[in-house]
């Protein structure tokens, strides 16, 4: 049969809704347990690098703040000495190095003086502090991220944007919206990892205001996410109302999701996946294969 663009499209995406809501979406199956991988041994600090660290030499430092850092959680040791360092001030390069170990080490003691360097003059420091809080954890880190979002500095917007959705800060969604609302497209991506259920809808209804790739970056996400978190109900409406624009930017996104989706996912979702690619198969400017710009 063939398709027509638009209204049809959109009247066959809104029986396909009508359909798989009325009908329940079927529970999706728990995936089995991945088994652990081979764990591979911590590398081990050398017995001098607190000794490196405290030695007042900024080769030294240097040297051991990279043993630190490729100790990733093992140098949690270390942790308190760069805390120390980096409250009495260093030299700039030695200042973001150690920053960025202490994300390295993902330790939450480092969270304080991390929030604190978020808010530093320096570009450079700003953007190494808002990126070594997406692996900290704690109560200051995510008042922090808030913060730096209405940072003056546009990367650095899109950081704490981005470590927000990292961290699952679930109450920052609001603020996420402030800030997607001002520009700062990372931020759509993390409301799709973070949303209520009122939340995802509200982000599909940014459709037509917003870019459509950076609106689908955060549906996505909020696709894939588990059905304990985002219901197969609320899924099966969002694609349908991306299926129902008729576009081949929704087709492009749609059969982007369908290929990703797991085995082990919603039937009912994947169901609406398959339709909805199917319906916009033929919607109003998709290439065909070989077409030339």
């Amino acid at each position: 049969m063939e398709v027509r663009p638009f209204l049809d499209a959109h009247r066959l995406c809104a029986v396909a809704c009508l359909v798989f809501l009325s009908a329940g979406a079927d529970a999706a199956k728990p995936p089995k347990p991945a088994r652990p991988a081979a764990l591979q041994p911590a590398p081990r600090l050398p017995a001098d690098t607190l000794d490196r660290l405290q030695s007042g030499d900024a080769a030294r430092i240097q040297s051991a703040l990279d043993d630190v850092r490729v100790a990733g959680r093992a140098g949690a040791v270390a942790v308190p000495v760069i805390v120390s360092l980096l409250r009495q001030g260093m030299s700039l390069a030695l200042t973001e190095a150690a920053i960025e170990t202490l994300g390295e080490t993902e330790s939450a003691s480092a969270g304080e003086v991390l929030c604190w360097y978020s808010r530093h003059r320096e570009l450079a420091v700003r953007e190494a502090a808002v990126q070594a809080l997406a692996h900290s954890v704690g109560p200051e880190t995510v008042r922090a991220l808030r913060t730096a979002l209405a940072d003056g500095e546009p990367a650095v917007r899109g950081l704490a944007a981005t470590a927000l959705g990292t961290l699952k800060a679930r109450a920052a969604a609001p603020d996420l919206f402030i800030a997607l609302d001002h520009h700062v497209n990372e931020a759509a991506a993390s409301i799709g990892e973070i949303c209520a259920p009122s939340e995802c809808e509200r982000l599909v209804d940014e459709l037509g205001r917003m870019p459509f790739e950076v609106v689908t970056s955060g549906l996505e996400r909020m696709l894939l996410r588990p059905a304990a978190e985002v219901s197969d109900d609320v899924k099966v409406r969002v694609v349908s109302q991306i299926c129902a624009l008729g576009t081949a930017g929704a087709h492009g996104f749609l059969r982007g999701v369908q290929v990703r989706w797991p085995a082990s996912g919603s039937p009912a979702v994947r169901q609406a996946l398959d339709e909805a690619v199917r319906v916009t198969k033929g919607s109003p400017g998709r290439r065909t294969p070989g077409a030339v710009r």
